[in-house]
């Protein structure tokens, strides 16, 4: 990724500072008490999905426990329980690991199915926008708040999540960890470590919701109005 324009930005908020830039010996400070590293701490993943599934009720999503084998089978089923007649995936290599290829290509021959292609630009968003259901994959799934991660990308598009009427996402077992103060501290290795990082990270909570009003929930006001989360023992 390149980066334009950084020294200048960087000297111009220094400047405003009223004081030169500093360019070394900045080090992050060890802080003494880091009471977010305990929250949830010491928990099996069979407990914290019991963390996960009690959330879910608090946000209105369903949640479905599986196995590899059974992933096929239950998406179908998610599927039909919201009339899905158009749908969008992500392009993603676990489409392969988890054996949903085959049901993509069997629901296509009586609906639409479309999985993202980079090479076509905005008209995934377009299909996206009038698609019944998105389906993503979780990268990061946090169990404190039933949040999925997604690693958006040139093959996994935040369209996916925003715009259909309905919401599916797959989530590994194995990606469930405590809480967003795990996900940050992926993300930060990940930076360091030089690894390729996706170009937009969102984080999604069930159907999209508002309490802006005297704090009464209101779901399904600017995106997927129903959302169901397949929890897959891999």
């Amino acid at each position: 990724m390149t980066i334009h324009n950084q020294d200048a930005f960087l000297s111009n908020v220094a400047a405003h500072l009223g004081r030169p830039r500093r360019m070394s010996g900045v080090e992050r400070p060890t802080w003494s008490v880091r009471p977010q590293d305990r929250v949830l701490a010491g928990y099996s993943k069979e407990e914290l999905i019991a963390v996960l599934k009690k959330q879910c009720k608090a946000i209105h999503t369903d949640v479905v426990e599986v196995n590899t084998a059974q992933l096929p089978k239950a998406l179908l089923e998610a599927i039909e329980r919201y009339e899905g007649k158009t749908i969008i995936a992500a392009h993603d290599e676990r489409n392969t690991t988890y054996g949903l290829e085959p049901l993509y290509e069997q629901l296509g021959e009586e609906i639409e199915v479309h999985i993202w292609d980079a090479q076509l630009g905005e008209e995934n968003q377009q299909i996206a926008e009038r698609a019944d259901i998105g389906i993503s994959f979780s990268d990061i799934t946090l169990a404190e708040s039933a949040t999925v991660t997604l690693f958006n990308h040139k093959d996994n598009g935040r369209s996916i999540s925003l715009l259909p009427k309905s919401f599916i996402a797959i989530i590994p077992k194995s990606t469930i960890v405590p809480r967003m103060t795990q996900a940050a501290q992926q993300l930060h290795t990940s930076v360091e470590k030089g690894e390729v990082t996706p170009s937009c990270v969102s984080f999604v909570s069930g159907p999209s919701n508002s309490a802006d009003i005297e704090m009464n929930l209101i779901v399904g006001v600017h995106g997927p109005v129903q959302a169901t989360y397949i929890v897959v023992d891999d």
